[in-house]
């Protein structure tokens, strides 16, 4: 591990800074929810924040103390790597943690009940009995959607239903509900899985009341006042079609004016919103009750969300770069099968491809709560503007592995003082970082935000 990479990551998902041990209890529960989610790290000695590196006394003490605390206070027994991580004249012990194959982890004195979480964001939240159930079927490979439904009968899943859906695909023959799972054998008798349910259920909502999808358009900026809603409850592969009319509908804001005609131009690339709902559609955690899938467009942006986090194992960082585990297996197998799905993983990239074809920012991921939510906006929203300056220290940054003050004050011909106000405007915009033991450490270093 390298202490300079880990400390440009943002503090998040996957990384957690604290100063000393003195809080024991936090440090254990973030080990817990990195070996429930997606792995981790935890540098202590480090301040949260400021990220200034203040180093720990007796090193070899406190290593040895987190190796108990963890070994003693988690089952089942995680195993991470923790070791020191030299910084000038003093040490930050580091305790990577991996995705585990033996979740849910808990807190030995809290019990499985109270005492297991998962991360979302740079937080650690108490993981329920849904999510706890979730954490095992991952963990025995083992989808919610191919579950067998054996209080109902085969024909709970509507043929007709699934048949017409497939009609401009091929044609349906019953065998096929089989082939996709939408029905198994259990126990001797034929029943639907809960993909049948979800995708073809005659009584769908009655079993699953949270799998519709709730739109609407809002006037400004947040929620306050509403222009238009409607409930979606068709079946998933029809929901599609009609959640993307909804948001064409009040998604036009301008017009091109040609030599002939006036030609309506939409504020949102229609492939993106709908790469957007079909993830959503057949990403979300449907054994999570309370809410539906919510689609709600605003004036300068659309947001998209879904019960359920991220599949265990992935970050909002594999997000952009097409790395994908399908939750619901069913759904997926269909929906490729109905091309509403072309390949695995390049769904995102699409959606990317489409924003930036369009000249509008790069979709957002946010985890909130125990849902997943995408922002699509309509236009470049905050963005800084930067002198021809400013820009000189980014690319010298940017060139590096990082400068001191002096070092980038004579790549662009300022003095020091000049320098660091100039440092710290581009550290407050969140375009440099700064690693360092303290404000007045002469020996700091800045980096380029994604350089």
């Amino acid at each position: 591990m390298d202490l300079t990479e880990l400390l440009l990551q943002p503090e998040g998902k996957a990384l957690e800074l604290e100063r000393d041990l003195s809080s024991p209890a936090g440090v254990l529960r973030t080990v817990v929810a990195f070996a429930n989610t997606s792995g981790g790290t935890v540098l202590i000695g480090v301040e949260d924040g400021t990220r200034t590196v203040r180093g720990v006394t007796d090193p070899l003490a406190l290593e040895e103390r987190v190796a108990s605390l963890v070994s003693d206070s988690i089952l089942p027994r995680v195993l991470p790597d923790i070791g020191l991580l030299a910084f000038r004249n003093t040490h930050v012990v580091a305790v990577r943690v991996y995705p585990s194959a033996a979740r849910p982890h808990y807190l030995a004195r809290s019990g499985p009940a109270e005492g297991a979480y998962v991360r979302v964001g740079s937080t650690n939240r108490r993981a329920g009995p849904e999510m706890q159930a979730e954490m095992r079927r991952f963990a025995r490979g083992e989808a919610f959607d191919e579950q067998p439904m054996p209080e109902l009968a085969a024909d709970a899943v509507d043929f007709d239903a699934a048949a017409s859906a497939f009609e401009d695909v091929r044609k349906l023959e019953r065998a096929d509900l089989d082939t996709l799972r939408l029905t198994v054998r259990h126990q001797g008798h034929r029943v639907p899985t809960v993909g049948g349910v979800l995708l073809f259920g005659r009584q769908r909502l009655r079993h699953f009341p949270d799998a519709w999808v709730q739109a609407g358009r809002f006037a400004g900026l947040d929620r306050s006042r509403i222009v238009d809603q409607t409930e979606i409850v068709s079946h998933p592969s029809a929901a599609v079609p009609e959640a993307v009319a909804f948001v064409e509908k009040h998604g036009l804001h301008g017009a091109s004016i040609g030599a002939v005609r006036r030609t309506s131009v939409r504020s949102l690339p229609p492939v993106a919103v709908r790469e957007a709902l079909v993830n959503a559609l057949v990403h979300a955690d449907y054994a999570q009750h309370g809410a539906p899938i919510r689609v709600a467009l605003f004036d300068d942006r659309l947001e998209i969300e879904n019960p359920g986090l991220l599949t265990f194992g992935l970050t909002l960082d594999d997000l952009p770069r097409g790395v994908s585990k399908l939750r619901n297996r069913v759904l997926g197998r269909t929906f490729k099968e109905l091309g509403l799905v072309e390949q695995w993983g390049s769904g995102v990239q699409r959606m990317i491809g489409a924003c930036r074809e369009a000249g509008l920012p790069a979709p957002e991921w946010e985890e909130i709560g125990t849902r997943l939510r995408v922002t699509l906006r309509t236009g470049v929203n905050g963005t800084v503007a930067l002198d021809p300056k400013d820009q000189t220290i980014l690319d010298a940054l940017g060139a590096t592995g990082g400068l001191r003050t002096r070092e980038v004050a004579d790549a662009v011909g300022l003095s020091a003082r000049a320098t660091r106000q100039r440092l710290s405007r581009l550290v407050g915009l969140g375009e440099v970082h700064e690693i360092g033991s303290g404000p007045n450490d002469p020996q700091r270093r800045y980096f380029r935000v994604g350089g």
